[in-house]
């Protein structure tokens, strides 16, 4: 395959930093009954607290992409310092040399993210810029290194604080990492066919130079085992840069490593992410969520503000439209990973504070027509989704905005029989009649002058 034909390939899978995903007809059923069983545990989550952090939070611009000279076009808007591409990527690479998050609350985050209804922590243990958050022995390029100023601090292996922190509080933790390497000499080798024009591949033809790529192959398999044996119990192994595959003459020979890691940790899940087969078990839209249901495990990465990297003045979603977006995701058969950056300081954000609390007190109300749920027909039509559990049916009616007329009575569009309506977190044995065409539901005396809701949430039986 010419570097053309491979270039192509990965400009189809990834668009300005955005994966696409795969097409669930190319997940594979594991035949494992250990790894079925936590397939349909992750199911049930239905809410993860996803954080990309790292170096460049201090910069407030994209994650790592600025490096590659291929996606300047998109992932330089921001860069409005420095014109010399070498310049900068020389400024970025030694940004490790001032991250300092003396204010990194491992237990704080926890605990906002348990009260926030969050049931799992997806954390990037590294990106593509090849920074590593933990106390890796494969490079010096890490929060630990002597060249960081953090590395003296109690919570220095902030990979290990913080999955500490999260099964404190009962969340469990899926691990990011990028199967891509922009810092390495293994992946970007001076001296290659590329001079100093990146992309986001390797620098050399893989095929011409099989022993470098054989290093950088050993190089990822160890720090991947590192995370997957030194770190406690993970859930999900989630790898990104789909573009790092076999059909790229990129083979990291997954297969071998997770059959290895499974060794220790059977239950172990891999998110390999637009690559389809055996090791792809959750299927993974990017700010995005799927058109149709899929029947298939997946989990929608969509970001609480504008990026998943810190942003200094972010635009954030309101509670409303993130709960909207979290009923779309579940009444679709997903999961919604809910990615929330931290300032470089340590702290998160206190609009995304605000935002995970008023999520929590949401939740807490209406938690049993979306944790452990599945979808159910007709699933998701406009302003109507629904989920089930057991014999139990959820409709959520969802309301634009808190302007919106509450109507005395509402249709909806479900057409199996019905013996009784409840109101989630309200009152019991509501009024209604039931036709070939659908459910008119008669709202009680008290939600018709209220401000219209988030959601009317009912409850059939």
């Amino acid at each position: 395959m010419s570097a053309h034909d491979t270039e192509q390939i990965e400009n189809n899978e990834v668009e300005n930093g955005v994966h696409h995903f795969s097409n669930d007809k190319k997940w594979v059923k594991p035949e494992d009954p250990i790894l079925l069983e936590q397939l349909e545990w992750f199911k049930d989550q239905k809410l993860g607290f996803m954080m990309h952090w790292g170096p460049y939070s201090q910069l407030g611009i994209v994650e790592s992409w600025a490096l590659s000279d291929e996606d300047a076009d998109w992932s330089r808007e921001d860069i409005d310092w420095e014109l010399d591409p070498e310049t900068f990527k020389k400024q970025y690479f030694d940004l490790n040399k001032s991250f300092n998050p003396v204010r990194f609350q491992p237990d704080e985050w926890a605990e906002l993210a348990y009260e926030g209804g969050f049931k799992y922590f997806l954390f990037t243990t590294k990106h593509h810029d090849g920074f590593c958050m933990w106390d890796t022995k494969t490079t010096n390029y890490k929060i630990t290194d002597p060249s960081s100023p953090f590395h003296t601090h109690k919570y220095a292996d902030i990979v290990k604080h913080a999955f500490d922190a999260f099964r404190a509080k009962g969340l469990p933790i899926a691990a990011y990492f990028s199967k891509a390497d922009w810092h390495t000499p293994t992946y970007w080798a001076e001296g290659m066919e590329r001079g100093k024009n990146m992309w986001r591949g390797p620098s050399y033809d893989t095929e011409k130079h099989p022993e470098l790529w054989e290093r950088f192959v050993q190089f990822t398999h160890e720090q991947m085992m590192e995370l997957l044996t030194d770190y406690g119990r993970i859930e999900v192994l989630w790898l990104d840069a789909g573009w790092v595959s076999a059909r790229n003459k990129q083979d990291i020979r997954l297969g071998e490593l997770v059959n290895k890691a499974r060794e220790n940790q059977p239950w172990l899940l891999s998110a390999d992410r637009l690559i389809g087969g055996p090791f792809e078990n959750i299927i993974t839209p990017e700010q995005a969520v799927p058109e149709k249901p899929m029947d298939v495990p997946w989990e929608s990465c969509i970001t609480m503000g504008t990026a998943f990297s810190f942003r200094y003045e972010d635009d954030y979603k309101s509670t409303r439209e993130l709960i909207h977006l979290l009923i779309e995701v579940i009444s679709k058969g997903g999961n919604l990973a809910l990615n929330v950056a931290a300032q470089p300081d340590g702290r998160l954000p206190r609009t995304a504070i605000k935002r995970m609390k008023e999520m929590g007190s949401w939740l807490k109300i209406y938690g049993e027509a979306v944790y452990g749920t599945r979808m159910c027909a007709p699933y998701y039509t406009e302003n109507i989704g629904f989920t089930k559990k057991d014999d139990t049916v959820f409709c959520f009616f969802m309301y634009e905005d808190e302007n919106s007329k509450v109507q005395d009575e509402i249709i909806i569009p479900y057409t199996e029989k019905v013996n009784r309506i409840d109101l989630v977190g309200g009152r019991e044995g509501i009024s209604f009649t039931q036709t070939d065409e659908g459910i008119k539901i008669r709202l009680p005396e008290s939600k018709k002058q209220e401000t219209a809701p988030i959601a009317h949430v009912f409850r059939f039986n």
